[in-house]
């Protein structure tokens, strides 16, 4: 029998469509807005994240891209600074010039004959007169010699011919013999005088062919190298000289400057003044030594519109040698009780020159200025500073009016060191002694050994010259 199984109604369920808790998908709708959540909590603190990381660089680099002109007022700006000082600053007139030899002899031989001796050593110091080398003198002796016996035959002869001259007057006289036997014989004593001077005058030109024979320094000077050896034939029609004499001491120098400067140098010449003339190396370097101007030349070259002028140097140590180039400094003026500052610390802008002074309170301020003369690395200051004045002379750029500046000296070589102020140990308030910030680093200036200030690269403003760009500092 087969047992037939019914399986269970199935009960129909019917979902009213409008009916919200019956839609299809509320589970999943249901967790979406905590998903959303979680996102935006991870990304915010990743954010917090990053700003908390990157924050104090951004505001550095924002501090250093913007100068920090219009930043905190309060940080302070590492800045190189010197004092300036009231002293004389001396004007120069620069020119190129070259050396040359007060004296130069080229040594030649005055007779002919073989060059038998050479007494000097090339390179040697010799003084006037001294013997440099010798001809064979024996072909003058034998024309001395013979001069010297025919000047004795006719003394001989002279004096006979005055005895009968004297005897034929007597006769004369008594009418023994007639006028013309003693005119004949006063002609022939007169003639007889005459030969004596000529064998004189043969005896003076052999003993100076043998002085000249041996040949001596014409002036004091430095001897050449050696043109001709001993043992060869010399002339003089010669067109080389034996040797080739120097003078060292004194040595002059010849250097232009422009004809707008003419002026003013004569004008000081003409005054009866001593100007004093550097010579310095091919860089301007190095002081070679000091001389006095000598002379101005009497005519402008219309080619490069200069002019020439000579300086003597009395040259004692021999450091100027002929035909060496040099560099030419004419001290034309000294302005006196001037206010020096390195020419660096010059700013111009809009309203003119200024510089940036240092208050005591370690900010800056711009202080307009009116410049007199600038000599080198120096300028003078006519109105607007005083002396012990500090003015910030590397670091401008990141300056305006009020900044809080970190004052260091100014170390570099074309800053102070051939400037006479020094701001060593200065304070703004008139040479007080100050004290650095902790924590600061040393300002040596680009170029130098030390540390540079924070920020600064090596295109450090300190290292261009005072001709900046034209900018408004209370920017």
């Amino acid at each position: 029998m087969h047992e037939k199984t019914t399986a269970p109604p199935t009960r129909s369920v019917q979902l009213h469509p409008d009916d919200p808790d019956n839609k299809p998908g509320k589970k999943r709708s249901s967790t979406r807005p905590i998903g959303i959540l979680l996102l935006f909590a991870v990304l915010a603190g990743g954010f917090f994240v990053w700003r908390s990381t990157h924050k104090p660089q951004t505001t550095a680099a924002a501090g250093r891209g913007r100068g920090d002109r219009n930043g905190d007022l309060n940080a302070r700006v590492p800045v190189a600074v010197t004092a300036a000082q009231r002293r004389d600053l001396p004007v120069y007139l620069d020119g190129l010039g070259s050396v040359e030899a007060f004296n130069t002899v080229t040594v030649k031989s005055r007779v002919d004959g073989q060059m038998m001796e050479v007494r000097f050593k090339e390179g040697q110091e010799v003084h006037q007169g001294d013997l440099l080398a010798i001809i064979d003198p024996r072909p003058f002796e034998v024309a001395l010699a013979q001069a010297q016996a025919n000047h004795a035959k006719d003394q001989a002869q002279l004096a006979d011919a005055k005895l009968i001259a004297q005897r034929d007057g007597q006769l004369l006289k008594d009418g023994i013999i007639p006028q013309q036997q003693y005119d004949t014989q006063v002609a022939l004593t007169n003639q007889l005088q005459a030969a004596v001077a000529a064998d004189q005058a043969q005896i003076d030109s052999a003993k100076l062919n043998i002085d000249y024979a041996h040949i001596t320094a014409p002036i004091d000077g430095r001897v050449g190298l050696r043109l001709v050896d001993p043992g060869n034939i010399v002339h003089a029609s010669d067109q080389n000289g034996l040797l080739v004499i120097t003078q060292m001491q004194p040595i002059a120098a010849i250097f232009t400057l422009p004809e707008d400067n003419l002026a003013a140098v004569n004008n000081r010449m003409r005054s009866g003044a001593t100007l004093q003339v550097l010579a310095l190396s091919r860089d301007n370097g190095t002081e070679i030594t000091s001389g006095t101007l000598l002379t101005i030349d009497n005519q402008i070259d219309q080619t490069t519109g200069t002019f020439r002028l000579k300086a003597v140097f009395d040259n004692k140590d021999r450091a100027l040698w002929p035909n060496q180039f040099v560099n030419a400094r004419l001290l034309i003026d000294t302005k006196k009780n001037a206010t020096i500052i390195p020419a660096a610390a010059i700013q111009r802008g809009d309203q003119g020159t200024f510089v940036y002074r240092v208050k005591s309170d370690n900010s800056v301020e711009v202080v307009p200025v009116t410049v007199g003369i600038t000599e080198g690395t120096l300028s003078s200051i006519d109105s607007g500073l005083s002396p012990n004045d500090l003015v910030v002379t590397d670091g401008q750029d990141r300056l305006r009016a009020g900044v809080r500046v970190d004052p260091r000296p100014d170390t570099r070589p074309n800053g102070t060191a051939n400037s006479p102020t020094n701001a060593q140990n200065l304070s703004p308030a008139r040479g007080r002694q100050f004290q650095p910030p902790p924590g600061s680093q040393s300002f040596a200036g680009p170029g130098s050994q030390g540390n540079q200030p924070s920020g600064s690269s090596d295109n450090s403003p300190g290292s261009r010259s005072g001709n900046r760009n034209r900018r408004n500092p209370q920017q």
